[in-house]
């Protein structure tokens, strides 16, 4: 007996224990923040964007195709050598549905006399199925706002549901997301799945003859012909005792013993019903999950191959540069514009001024107050130009924005054409006073008029 208990699996508890890691990860990580940064936040009231608990502004969101790029990439990967694993591992459809099916309609309200049926309707129990539905959809409310959180950050969540009459769209988008989420899950069923989902259409263009997947065993379980394939109507052949075990746990409705099929999410619930019969002689499972080559050559996977390893550079590259561009953002984000007068020119006590008028945004990215200024300069020509406004340091406390109307005067005569303005370049170097580090550099120009202006 000890003997046949080693052909067991029991992948379905791992699932479960994968769900659970995986809810309490996504509905704690909101709440996790360093120096006030979350892990990830994409927040459009605020305006900025948190990444790996660094803070960006949306001038910075040219890190967001990266991180797109890195999910696509890692989908791929995860595909590629996994098959639809994440499907029945991490997919929120799925998870919510073996909450739903097995958990509330079995466990708790006993709707479904059988877990391990998922074929058979049970018709009645109008009253528990409605008790059903409202727990799931409180839930779903749950599930809905631990979405929101990565937009709306939770310190922020909970103030704004406390006055729900400044919040309508907030409440509305909780509402009617949780509200469609239910319907997905309580009609849509695995059908989402099947019918729906993009994802079941593009796998098999990723997938090899060394992707893992769920396979029967065609060698020892036997395959059944008469025709055309009736599997159900005529004793099998082979190891297969025909118990059907694996065809009733299925939730996508198919026979893993007619080969790979799109609807097949890689739940692995055959594997663990086919397991239980084929352990009663001493055998263990007719349906693994391996790759079609390990089977048929009786050696392990070959995880180590050419598109796995090209992934897996690619996924490396991707990831590095993310890393390296969000660990080196700027701390100080500083943009010029210009006034629409190129130029003023005014004399004062016989001497002839030219200013130019810029207008420049400064924002403190960082998490610290600090004191600001900077410094001009004409490429070519040293202290051509003086700061007249503003004419002193000025104070931003972390992540304030200010703009500043900046005043540049020539201190020189710039130019000597009766034909045209003189356009010069002009560089700006901005910078914190009470930390060296933080400094940034612009370019604009300075015009300075024709001399018939100037007569």
């Amino acid at each position: 007996m000890q003997q046949a208990l080693t052909h067991l699996t029991h992948y379905a508890q791992k699932r479960y224990l994968t769900y659970f890691v995986i809810m309490i990860l996504v509905l704690a990580l909101p709440f996790l923040r360093i120096n006030d940064n979350h892990f990830f936040l994409l927040s459009f009231d605020h305006k900025k964007l948190n990444l790996l608990f660094f803070s960006f502004d949306t001038q910075e969101f040219y890190l967001m195709p990266f991180v797109l790029i890195l999910l696509f990439l890692t989908i791929f990967f995860i595909t590629t050598l996994a098959g639809r694993m994440w499907c029945a591992w991490s997919c929120p459809q799925t998870i919510f549905r073996v909450i739903y099916r097995d958990l509330i309609q079995t466990k708790l309200l006993k709707i479904r006399q059988n877990i391990h049926n998922k074929q058979k309707e049970y018709p009645g129990h109008f009253f528990k199925k409605l008790i059903a539905v409202i727990l799931f959809y409180i839930f779903s409310l749950l599930a809905t706002s631990g979405l929101l959180w990565y937009f709306i950050p939770p310190e922020d969540f909970f103030v704004y549901l406390a006055n729900p009459g400044e919040h309508l769209l907030l409440l509305g988008i909780l509402f009617c997301a949780s509200l469609f989420l239910t319907f997905d899950i309580v009609y849509l069923q695995e059908k989402f799945c099947v019918y729906i989902c993009p994802y079941a259409r593009i796998q098999s263009v990723m997938f090899d003859h060394d992707t893992i997947q769920v396979i029967y065993d065609e060698k020892r379980g036997g395959v059944i012909y008469d025709g055309k394939i009736k599997l159900h109507k005529k004793p099998p052949v082979g190891e297969c005792v025909g118990c059907e075990a694996c065809v009733s746990v299925c939730p996508t409705h198919i026979d893993i013993r007619k080969g790979m099929q799109l609807e097949c999410i890689n739940c692995l619930e055959c594997a663990d019903a086919c397991s239980k019969i084929q352990n009663k002689f001493n055998r263990p499972s007719l349906i693994n999950w391996t790759s079609a080559r390990a089977l048929e050559t009786g050696k392990g996977v070959r995880y180590l191959r050419f598109r796995t390893i090209a992934y897996g550079i690619a996924l490396s590259v991707v990831f590095i540069v993310l890393l390296t561009m969000s660990t080196k953002k700027e701390h100080m984000l500083l943009n010029i514009n210009r006034s629409s007068e190129l130029y003023h020119i005014s004399h004062k006590n016989g001497n002839l001024e030219i200013t130019n008028a810029y207008t420049f945004l400064f924002q403190n990215t960082d998490s610290r107050d600090h004191e600001y200024y900077f410094e001009v300069d004409l490429e070519g020509i040293n202290q051509a130009v003086k700061i007249i406004r503003p004419s002193k340091p000025f104070k931003l406390k972390a992540g304030e924005k200010t703009k500043k109307i900046v005043v540049l005067q020539a201190n020189q005569k710039l130019g000597d054409d009766d034909k045209k303005d003189i356009i010069l370049p002009l560089h700006i170097k901005a910078y914190a006073l009470d930390d060296e580090k933080i400094v940034v550099f612009r370019e604009s120009i300075f015009v300075y008029p024709k001399n018939t202006l100037l007569k």
